[in-house]
């Protein structure tokens, strides 16, 4: 993979520079899961993600620790289960805690809660980010809808919201919603959502003399939408970010899009 200088960020509120390019977490559990994570930062990945109820915010932050690359270079996101609110800061401490770090990069309220109101727990967030505890603070599975009561009851959105996202779930007007709200997108399963037996992705992974995999990480990138593809096993962490060699024509992207349609 190439340096982490030359993989392309996003820009959120405060001109804090997140990556597209991420290393997923989910399901990953004891040695394999510090195994991956070494793996993903050794092969050049720079941002991590995980969350409370993934269980392994300790093994993401041994390996961040065991890597040798400068805390200021990995992007740490981990996430608030929708089940502790009313327990924000006790889960945030314990977050730090256990990845090691006295501040993380991204904070993101995992699912909207189920009890007590979407606002508050949003205004707990801000409050937690202006203390300095988290870089940025965002949503996961939010629907415009509902970013959109954030917004009117705070005047602020979140800087990012992870939803389940590849090329069979394209949608225009939901990217562009986002961007008309300064909100980046963050998908997760891009494989999980994709035939990556597709004749499109197979064709345009022939023409580059990639994977499909590949190409489909490659996508999100150049749209723009941040990409966190999982995997334990080392031969898939690095393929899946090496994607810096190769680029996708305009129709290229007008294909993988089309699968969405």
């Amino acid at each position: 993979m190439s340096s982490s200088t030359a993989q392309p960020t996003v820009t959120l509120p405060a001109d804090v520079r997140m990556p597209l390019l991420g290393f997923g977490t989910w399901q990953a559990h004891g040695e394999s899961a510090h195994r991956a994570v070494t793996v993903a930062l050794e092969s050049g990945y720079r941002m991590i993600d995980t969350a409370t109820a993934y269980g392994n915010e300790d093994l993401v932050g041994r390996a961040v620790a065991d890597s040798g690359v400068p805390r200021e270079d990995i992007f740490i996101t981990t996430k608030l289960p929708a089940e502790r609110v009313g327990r924000e800061q006790r889960t945030i401490d314990e977050s730090r805690q256990m990845l090691g770090v006295d501040q993380l990069d991204l904070w993101l309220i995992h699912w909207p809660p189920t009890r007590g109101s979407l606002v508050d727990t949003w205004r707990r967030m801000i409050e937690i980010r202006d203390a300095g505890q988290t870089r940025a603070i965002g949503v996961s599975n939010y629907s415009l809808a509902q970013i959109d009561e954030l917004i009117a009851e705070t005047g602020e959105a979140p800087a990012v919201n992870q939803i389940k996202w590849g090329p069979r779930l394209w949608n225009a007007p939901e990217v562009q919603g986002h961007h008309e709200r300064g909100v980046v997108l963050e998908g997760y399963s891009p494989f999980k959502t994709t035939r990556l037996g597709d004749p499109v992705l197979n064709r345009i992974a022939e023409t580059h003399r990639v994977s499909p995999a590949q190409v489909v990480v490659r996508w999100h990138i150049q749209h723009g939408i941040v990409v966190i593809p999982k995997s334990v096993t080392p031969a898939r962490i690095r393929s899946n970010g090496d994607v810096f060699g190769f680029e996708l024509s305009d129709e290229e992207i007008a294909a993988i899009d089309a699968m969405g349609n």
